[in-house]
């Protein structure tokens, strides 16, 4: 029989299935699955095979969805094959989740039922029959929908589904040759009256759009189309290996580096950031083009400090030359405030910091940026240690006006969350010290100082990584 020979060659040319493999065929009744679990059970003893049947009662079609599962049972005893069945209620599992449509659930919920009970059988094989104009039309539908090479693919032959491979052995057969073949071995199969019904994309283009295509251009047009997938596929695999092979340079300890990322072409930026939201996210579910070119934007246009929503409630949160991905909260204003003794000592947990002063006679210069030394005389008793408010303004060391601190953490790149937890030693309502930004020229030293207070902060508690934010010169 034809079928029987594309379906031995496509298991040949993609590896599908070894001797003794173990496979779950997934059979709905329809014509393509019942072909399929009986070429699989012809080839059970030539492979050795341990072949099992699973079938999915989608609870949509009440009496004939019934008539289906006793259906797919019936044809498990006569085959002495073992039978699994799940029954959903979609409907009802669709008013709890508020949101998708009900075909996107079927098809959520039926690979979630044949990964675990492939996983509890121990069967390292899932069979579907989808067919050779099963992937015309997919192809058509993310033509259509403006998909980019990735889902111009479509199915592949073969792929990975949790610990199981996922296999489609009727792929490279047309739908005429599955019905030859049913007829020729007058094997009986159900049909979905819904898939009849053209109001549905994926029906009308079955029904309307490729017969007309076959009969305006090709009656080969579905092998055509097939074709295309497999190139775009195998091309689509060399791009995302080269991207990958990007990742170490671009991606470093789980953010993305602005620079690096912007100097490759524009189809491998887009490539580049799609990865990394897999591997961040865990998946691309409801990652789409917009949001990639969204990501793209704000690194290439945005803000040197900036945000925008992704899927899986979360943001992409640019800082200066690098990007990180966030999960949404509802951030509240950091505020804090503490008062220090000249010559005590203070931890500020919000910074993850702890500030020491000293009174000494004569001081010297400071050793790094985060230490600072004072005119004791010209302060206050008592200082006090806050964040950043909005409208602060600061007297830099050798100038005689004032500054906006905003302006002078944007100059020093400091990321927005730095900015809001770094500490500022205050004398009152004027800002004496910002570690490792700079000091005013209240209380500088000079020949007629007596005595210093020396002022030092270093990291300490959960938050010391802080310091690490902080510029070192």
């Amino acid at each position: 029989m034809a079928l029987a020979r594309t379906v031995a060659e496509t298991i040949r040319k993609y590896g599908m299935l070894a001797r003794g493999d173990g496979v779950l065929a997934a059979v709905s009744g329809g014509p393509d699955s019942v072909a399929l679990l009986r070429v699989l059970s012809n080839l059970k003893a030539e492979l050795d095979l341990r072949l099992e049947v699973a079938h999915v009662e989608h609870g949509i079609r009440g009496a004939d969805s019934r008539a289906d599962a006793r259906f797919v049972a019936g044809l498990a005893v006569r085959l002495d094959l073992p039978f699994h069945l799940k029954e959903l209620r979609l409907h009802a599992d669709k008013a709890e989740r508020g949101k998708g449509n009900l075909e996107a659930l079927a098809r959520e919920e039926r690979y979630r039922f044949l990964t675990a009970i492939a996983r509890g059988r121990g069967l390292k094989k899932i069979a579907t029959g989808h067919t050779l104009d099963d992937q015309a039309e997919t192809l058509l539908m993310r033509l259509f929908r403006g998909s980019g090479r990735s889902g111009m693919g479509a199915m592949a032959p073969v792929s990975p589904r949790g610990e199981a491979v996922l296999i489609r052995p009727l792929i490279e057969a047309s739908r005429d040759e599955v019905e030859a073949y049913l007829a020729e071995a007058a094997l009986e199969f159900r049909i979905d009256q819904t898939n009849l019904d053209p109001a549905l994309l994926r029906n009308w283009m079955r029904l309307e759009l490729l017969p007309r295509l076959k009969e305006k251009l090709d009656p080969a047009i579905a092998s055509r189309l097939a074709r295309l997938a497999e190139i775009a596929r195998g091309e689509d695999e060399v791009l995302d290996a080269l991207a990958r092979g990007l990742l170490p340079r671009i991606i470093q300890a789980g953010e993305l580096r602005r620079g690096a990322l912007l100097a490759e072409p524009k189809a491998m930026q887009r490539r580049i950031v799609r990865l990394w939201l897999q591997q961040t996210l865990g998946s691309l579910r409801s990652v789409g083009f917009d949001h990639i070119e969204a990501v793209l934007e704000l690194l290439s246009q945005g803000p040197p400090q900036g945000r925008i929503a992704i899927p899986a409630g979360c943001e992409v949160v640019r800082s200066y030359e690098t990007a990180s991905i966030e999960k949404k909260s509802r951030r509240t204003p950091l505020a804090y405030s503490y008062t220090l003794a000249a010559g005590g000592e203070l931890f500020v947990p919000e910074a993850g910091m702890r500030i020491a002063t000293r009174i000494e006679a004569l001081s010297p210069r400071p050793r790094s940026p985060f230490e600072a030394v004072f005119d004791l005389s010209a302060l206050p008793e008592t200082l006090t240690v806050r964040n950043f408010r909005p409208g602060d303004r600061f007297q830099p060391f050798g100038m005689t006006g004032h500054k906006k601190l905003k302006e002078l953490f944007i100059e020093k790149k400091l990321p927005l969350p730095v900015r809001r937890r770094v500490p500022l030693l205050m004398a009152g309502e004027e800002i004496l010290w910002i570690p490792s930004c700079g000091r005013s020229s209240i209380g500088a030293v000079t020949p007629d100082t007596r005595q210093t207070l020396r002022v030092s902060a270093a990291p300490a508690g959960p938050a010391a990584g802080l310091k690490n934010s902080l510029p070192s010169h």
